[in-house]
């Protein structure tokens, strides 16, 4: 009965915190860890799972319960639509933005649609094209992230999925216009990447952030597909994990029992950050924004503390593989 108080009481506060002041929601989160073993420690295979989950809100439920006169734009001007990947215009407490966002189905006849939510070259071509739209009006960009990765098949290949990732790279990285990403599901690879790159990124409570799925993971590295569990821990995809080593901004917490069962109060939640930090980077100097989104991308790169762990872990697994990989002596 204690635990059950005390997680009642810690629920609120988190509440609060996301209402009041965003940072003292991590800490909140660490002390959860501790006492109730809700966090971070043993459950990142749970949070692939709730990333994963059906009934969890899309780019498109969260637009309908966070902007106003939505207007949808397709086609990338260039070769067609993308159902993938969704975009357009709307207005967000009576500022005009522009919104991009991964789309995944509800059923199999939604998926097969919209691919599962994995983006074709056109997919990010077309967000490039509203993004560059609103860096020329000089509208404030929000992306939702939700995606396994770009679709890898041959015909994306063949019409240029890398060369069109890339491209967003480079110019998400000096649009002169305020970019706030947001992960509401799975962040996978350069598929998120793709529409990832900006002054700000936050993920959900209970997403996830990778450059590739536990399961590729465990099958290229630990040479076993079944050990995606373990390859969930050891790559340090959860959101407590990305913020510790500095790779996002924040998190925002989600509704009780977690976005698909409280999606109203996750979208308060995403609202409340939203009038902040759009308010704040829309008042920066467009040539600091840029700078500064490019130090703090710059700033990433270091194995040290706990992702140095999970290296030497992985060094250990199945006689060494990293060392199999990597280190071999030139002949």
């Amino acid at each position: 009965m204690k635990n059950k108080a005390f997680e009642k009481k810690l629920k609120e506060l988190k509440r609060l915190a996301a209402e009041e002041h965003m940072g003292v929601f991590e800490e909140l989160s660490r002390i959860e860890t501790k006492y109730l073993g809700n966090g971070r420690q043993g459950n990142a295979w749970e949070r692939v799972e709730l990333a994963r989950n059906s009934s969890r809100p899309t780019s498109l439920d969260y637009i309908e319960m966070l902007f106003d006169d939505f207007l949808e734009l397709k086609g990338d001007r260039s070769s067609g639509d993308d159902p993938a990947m969704i975009g357009g215009i709307g207005f967000f407490s009576g500022r005009a933005v522009t919104v991009v966002g991964h789309q995944k189905g509800r059923n199999l006849k939604e998926n097969l649609y919209r691919n599962y939510g994995m983006a074709n070259p056109e997919g990010y071509r077309k967000a490039l094209r509203l993004i560059k739209e609103a860096e020329k009006f000089g509208r404030p960009v929000i992306t939702f992230i939700d995606t396994p990765g770009a679709y890898p098949g041959l015909s994306s290949e063949e019409r240029g999925i890398g060369e069109a990732i890339a491209r967003n790279l480079k110019e998400l990285s000096r649009v002169s216009v305020p970019i706030i990403c947001i992960i509401i599901g799975e962040g996978g690879s350069g598929g998120a990447l793709g529409i990832g790159v900006g002054d700000e990124v936050y993920m959900l409570e209970n997403a996830v952030y990778s450059v590739i799925t536990p399961e590729g993971c465990a099958s290229i590295l630990l040479r076993d597909a079944s050990k995606a569990k373990l390859a969930a821990e050891l790559m340090k995809m959860t959101a407590s994990d990305l913020l510790d080593l500095g790779v996002i901004s924040g998190i925002i917490p989600e509704g009780p029992g977690g976005a698909h069962e409280s999606p109203e109060a996750t979208a308060a939640n995403i609202r409340i950050l939203l009038e902040r930090r759009i308010d704040y980077l829309t008042r920066r100097n467009s040539s600091r924004l840029v700078s500064d989104r490019s130090a703090r991308l710059l700033s990433m790169g270091s194995i040290a503390g706990r992702s140095g762990e999970a290296f030497s872990i992985l060094q250990k697994e199945k006689g060494g593989i990293l060392n199999r990989f990597f280190g071999r002596k030139k002949r």
